[in-house]
């Protein structure tokens, strides 16, 4: 590495040393070494292969040094061909391991961020969904990313830098010793004038660098909000354009002074340890010169000296950085690990059945059930707070009973807030009750494997999500099997098979971020038509029809009366003209059942249920 490769590499660790102090147990270390164990083989080679190519960066001076010795002293000819050959089969050596090494750190590294990601992603799919509705997207994806490829280097780059570095530099000394100490001695002076401002300059260049860092993510959290559909949609519908662009092109402004400064301060800084570099050479030429007009020392011996002094200083500074990468690497793993120690509210028994066959029915029994607080679902670097939220905990549902026979309806009905929703998540499992028990035939959620209760229970809810891929892939999502006359098939009962067919791709139409694409009633016939697919034998229905327009809400209307044929369904309705034919309806208020009947009994009983009614279909004054 030349010098001002050197001053580089020390500005740039210099830069990232004011990471965030942490304490790290021996716990932590012993968890990197179980990641890092499958690769243990390989680390072996990588480290062995690092310690042979510092032994050839250090002979191939040597050999240098005598190349000259050879052509002052007048030796012969074939001494100095054989010296050259010497070097040459080094240098090919030299390669030849460069490319081994960097083959071994490769697949080091990115084995290493395979298992880590790996882990994550496992981990966080089985994280309830309260951990979603809290945690920033762009925080968790950066804990797939950044601090996975962070703690990768300790591993890939690190480690063998450390290795090397630290042969590189003992043999150095050793052999630079052996030829002059004082001159050793005295190069050596200048190595604080070499490394000091580095760290001071960096400091300042951190401060910076985090600024534009900040920016960045503002700007990064901007265009992903407004660039979405809903977002843009948004900012047109209040007239807000100019004022995004101002605030946008502000801190974009910063960031292109602060570039601007900081490629200054870093030039300047690279161009004085370059001068720092040329004048240790100056010294060791000027007084290995000396030395050698007087005989004290051979002049393959200033030459040596000179091309020693590069992987001196290199190593000496890469090394005053080793703590700092060390460190950072540490703290991406604390990272990464801190998503893989929350800890997932919903797990599985390790003697979990299968669902009984045949028609299902549904009960809830006593339940009692409180969303979970901050601290059990979430972290504070996720959801990008300095304290998380502190309430939480707080009672919902209370002491919740019904009971849908096989192939009936039960509607839920009541006013927002009243825990319809919240039934509706608890009976596949999004979440587990606090008390109580929900049974499928008489079989308590909790004792089912979640593949069954995942087979027998699907869910329509009011806002349709789907994938940003093909129609095809959003409807194989429910059974990956399914043949391509059951996709048409369920197509056709969705009320959606004239469509897809029109379409230049047919199946393989791209239907947009969210399926925004489609309008509304076409979206939410398409969830429909995947549950259709899933052939679950209890259905949820979530407000499916909420936000819909007349037309859209009597066809979405029709691919439920297909859905709900002939299996159990728990309905949740904000319109009571969706659930008058309900075999029973639940009234909630405040996260209790209030009344329960009939549309004809509940009106007849003219308690909330009949209330409710007269709201929605209140005649207008004329």
């Amino acid at each position: 590495m030349s010098m001002e490769m050197a001053a580089w590499n020390s500005l740039y660790h210099a830069m990232h040393s004011q990471e965030e102090k942490r304490a790290f147990s021996r716990d932590t270390v012993r968890r990197i070494g179980r990641f890092a164990a499958p690769h243990r083989a390989q680390l072996v080679q990588f480290l062995v292969l690092s310690v042979v190519g510092a032994v050839l960066a250090v002979a191939t001076p040597v050999l240098a040094g005598r190349v000259v010795d050879a052509l002052v002293n007048g030796a012969a000819a074939e001494v100095v061909v054989q010296l050259a050959v010497l070097i040459a089969v080094i240098a090919v050596l030299d390669a030849g391991l460069g490319l081994l090494t960097r083959w071994l750190s490769a697949g080091i590294g990115e084995g290493l961020i395979l298992d880590l990601r790996t882990a994550v992603f496992d981990h966080v799919q089985r994280m309830p969904v309260a951990f979603f509705t809290r945690t920033r997207t762009g925080a968790l994806v950066s804990r797939l990313n950044n601090d996975v490829i962070g703690a990768q280097r300790a591993f890939s780059d690190t480690l063998s830098g450390v290795v090397s570095n630290l042969v590189m530099l003992v043999l150095t000394f050793a052999v630079m010793v052996g030829i002059s100490w004082q001159i050793t001695l005295l190069s050596l002076v200048l190595l604080p004038v070499f490394v000091l401002p580095a760290r001071r300059m960096g400091n300042r260049l951190a401060k910076l660098t985090r600024e534009a860092a900040d920016h960045d993510s503002a700007m990064s959290t901007q265009m992903t909000e407004r660039f979405s559909a809903p977002g843009a949609t948004l900012v047109k519908l209040f007239g807000r354009p100019a004022h995004e662009s101002a605030e946008f092109a502000a801190r974009a402004r910063r960031v292109r002074d602060i570039g601007v400064r900081t490629a200054m301060v870093q030039w300047v800084f690279v161009t004085a340890l370059t001068l720092v570099s040329a004048l240790a050479l100056a010294l060791v030429y000027g007084l290995g010169g000396f030395y050698a007009l007087r005989g004290q020392l051979d002049p393959g011996a200033v030459v040596a000296l000179a091309l020693l002094l590069t992987r001196l200083y290199s190593p000496l500074t890469s090394l005053a950085s080793a703590r700092v990468e060390v460190m950072s690497a540490l703290v991406s793993f604390q990272r990464v690990f801190e998503v893989l120690d929350l800890k997932p509210l919903i797990t599985e028994k390790p003697n979990a059945r299968q669902t009984p066959d045949g028609p299902l029915s549904v009960e809830f029994e006593g339940v009692r059930f409180a969303y979970p607080s901050a601290d059990k679902v979430s972290l504070a670097s996720l959801e990008e707070v300095a304290a998380l939220d502190s309430r939480g905990g707080v009672e919902v549902l209370h002491d919740v009973s019904f009971r849908a026979e096989p192939g009936q309806v039960v509607a839920l009905v009541g006013s927002s807030g009243a825990g319809k929703s919240t039934i509706a998540q608890l009976l596949p499992r999004l979440y587990d009750v606090d008390s109580g028990a929900i049974r499928l035939s008489g079989v308590d959620v909790r004792d089912l494997s979640a593949d069954s209760v995942r087979d027998s229970i699907g869910m329509v809810t009011q806002d349709g999500h789907l994938f940003h891929e093909s129609i095809r892939s959003n409807l194989l999502l429910a059974r990956p099997e399914a043949s391509e006359e059951d996709v048409w098939d369920v197509l056709r009962r969705a009320r959606l098979e004239d469509l897809v067919a029109a379409l230049p791709d047919g199946l393989d139409t791209v239907v947009g971020e969210r399926g925004y694409r489609l309008s509304g009633g076409e979206r939410q016939r398409l969830t429909i038509a995947r549950l259709l697919l899933a052939r679950p034998r209890v259905v949820i229905l979530d407000e499916a029809t909420a936000h819909l327009d007349s037309t859209s809400e009597v066809a979405v209307q029709e691919a439920l009366d297909e859905a709900l044929d002939g299996r159990t369904a728990i309905v949740i309705a904000h319109r009571l003209s969706t659930v008058r034919s309900a075999d029973l309806i639940l009234v909630l208020e405040g996260g209790r059942i209030v009344e329960r009947g009939t549309h004809a009994e509940l009106l007849a009983r003219g308690g909330r249920y009949e209330e409710l009614h007269r709201t929605q279909f209140a005649q207008p004054v004329a």
